[in-house]
């Protein structure tokens, strides 16, 4: 792995180990060389579909990383967002900029144990994507969510059909209510021309 990880090694990795050591790496250049210097913009796209369909707080952004979305949520004046991530060294950035009340190390591939849940609001960008969260986690996100809560969930638009993404949201129909997905761009045109096009699925819905 080079120095500075690059999308292409996050496609890459699989395994949890591997996941964190990446991202163990990857914290110290995400902002700047990555967030920055490629235009990613997804996170920014969810907390926007977040606030414009209504959402409020208190919010729990599941892979929170070094804290993009969260910082753009409290822009927005959302006042209480939590996170969790399986990196404890992302999250470390994150603690450093002062946007989020809580962050916690969790797997969201097993059932989360939160003191605050249930949550009024859930978001996630970049998380579930290949090599990285499947559709099977998406139950728990469901279980730490309250009864009438907006969820976001960005899916790698590549991935949302083929890694059974759509199948799991139609298995979980009858928990949640006025569903629907809108395609947004990852990267702005600062990004690397290979990946610039590269689109997102949000998928929009309230828990019921």
């Amino acid at each position: 792995m080079s120095k500075n990880p690059d999308l292409d090694n996050a496609y890459a990795v699989s395994s949890q180990e591997e996941i964190k050591e990446l991202y163990r790496k990857w914290s110290y250049s995400y902002d700047t060389a990555f967030s920055e210097g490629q235009g990613y913009q997804l996170p920014r796209e969810v907390a926007n579909a977040f606030v414009s369909a209504g959402g409020l707080g208190p919010v729990l952004d599941v892979g929170a990383g070094t804290g993009l979305v969260g910082a753009a949520l409290r822009k927005m004046n959302v006042p209480v967002v939590d996170g969790i991530d399986l990196s404890k060294d992302m999250l470390d950035v994150a603690r450093m900029k002062g946007d989020y009340r809580g962050l916690h190390v969790r797997d969201v591939t097993h059932t989360l144990d939160l003191v605050d849940a249930p949550y009024a609001g859930v978001v996630s960008s970049g998380t579930f994507t290949l090599g990285h969260v499947g559709p099977d986690a998406l139950v728990h996100v469901f279980d730490v969510a309250a009864s009438g809560a907006l969820l976001v969930i960005s899916v790698n638009a590549l991935h949302y059909v083929s890694a059974g993404f759509a199948a799991a949201f139609a298995d979980l129909e009858s928990r949640m209510s006025q569903f629907e997905t809108r395609d947004v761009r990852i990267f702005d045109d600062r990004a690397a021309d290979d990946h610039r096009m590269d689109m997102a699925k949000l998928a929009i819905f309230t828990k019921t």
